[in-house]
């Protein structure tokens, strides 16, 4: 559902008679949504006090209705930007809560288990953009239709499929200072300020990769299906998401987060001359990015679960997400901006600041 508007943005905008940038207002509102949710959670220690298949469940049924909204006949943009608020909201009941029940089922291997589970997200993100490819006459409402139903039967595949884990520990009562106890501890704290320099550039880079790949089509006036190459670029990223894990199994977490954290910035930082190469070069080069862009996400978020205490996990997790989500409102608003004022081959080289600052704050000290 995270981006089923982003992905048949053309065709939903082409309602609409607006004097801004919808593309980044559609990002940014699921994306503070999901901030909303995931401070919600984290306060109220609900993935912690409560089952977290159950929490799944209701949110995905609940994320499935609010996406669905979208299909309104003649719908205002404030109802759509209010929908899509929703579902980010509802997204922090999922993405989250699923890192939670995969550390209640694993004491050992959290990190390869986490790999699958981030790949998992990283196909489901990229699914939009697939399905728009391969939609009948480009019919946007097919794209909605079908991430509305997958959400839902996600979440009765949970529900009914996936009991609480042998290693779950409730919280019996609200805890509201927990938030200054977990960034009290130091191996927590270094390992979401490396979390949070990661986001800089993750979700930025993803909604802006048709951008990325428009701007290249423009400057050689060649065709290539942007819908296709965008969920390309993004999906590859599930095999470094599970490569990684099991390299973490004999590397450890921290050196898969900061060396895919390290090639991603660099990416960044060389991303003016990507577009000088050849179609296939630059594509292949797109594909890599892809994949080292999120390769250090599932890693990072094992670092977080390790250092948090056990029945604060949840909440852990929860936390670092909303701030982590937080930051990427700024990036993507920013890239909103410069791709208006300045050639759009430059943008990207503002996301090496999130691995800069992420790479010197999970520094060993």
């Amino acid at each position: 559902m995270w981006f089923a508007g982003n992905a048949v943005i053309d065709d939903f905008a082409a309602q609409f008679n607006v004097g801004f940038n919808i593309l980044g207002y559609l990002l940014s509102t699921v994306q503070f949504g999901f901030i909303i949710g995931t401070l919600t959670f984290a306060l109220f220690t609900l993935v912690d006090r409560f089952s977290p298949s159950k929490v799944f469940m209701i949110s995905a049924i609940l994320g499935a209705l609010c996406n669905i909204v979208l299909l309104i006949p003649n719908i205002t943009v404030l109802n759509v930007l209010t929908a899509r608020f929703g579902t980010g909201f509802f997204l922090a009941g999922i993405y989250p809560v699923g890192m939670k029940i995969a550390s209640d089922y694993y004491k050992d291997g959290l990190g390869k288990a986490l790999g699958y589970l981030v790949g998992a997200l990283v196909l489901g993100t990229a699914l939009p953009h697939l399905l728009k490819e391969l939609s009948w006459n480009s019919n946007y409402k097919i794209v909605i239709q079908s991430t509305s139903l997958l959400a839902l039967l996600g979440g009765l595949l949970i529900y009914f499929c996936i009991p609480n884990g042998p290693y779950r520990k409730p919280v019996s009562k609200l805890q509201l200072g927990v938030i200054t106890e977990l960034f009290g501890i130091i191996s927590f704290r270094k390992a979401a300020f490396g979390y949070f320099g990661h986001m800089w550039e993750l979700y930025a880079f993803w909604g802006f990769v048709p951008v990325l790949l428009k701007t290249y089509v423009e400057k050689h006036r060649i065709g290539i299906p942007i819908s296709l190459w965008s969920f390309t670029i993004i999906a590859i990223g599930f095999l470094s998401c599970v490569l990684g894990g099991y390299i973490s199994l004999k590397t450890g977490s921290r050196k898969v987060a900061r060396y895919s954290l390290i090639i991603s910035g660099l990416f960044c930082l060389i991303s003016p001359l990507l577009f000088q190469l050849p179609v296939e070069i630059f594509l292949g080069l797109l594909c890599f990015w892809g994949m080292v862009v999120i390769s250090d996400s599932p890693q990072f978020s094992t670092m977080v679960a390790g250092a948090a205490p056990p029945e604060l996990r949840g909440t852990g997790l929860t936390i670092v997400n909303c701030i982590g989500f937080a930051i990427t409102i700024i990036s993507i608003q920013l890239l909103s901006y410069l791709v208006n004022h300045m050639d759009s081959m430059y943008i990207f080289l503002f996301l090496g600041i999130g691995p800069l600052i992420g790479l010197y704050a999970s520094r060993k000290q």
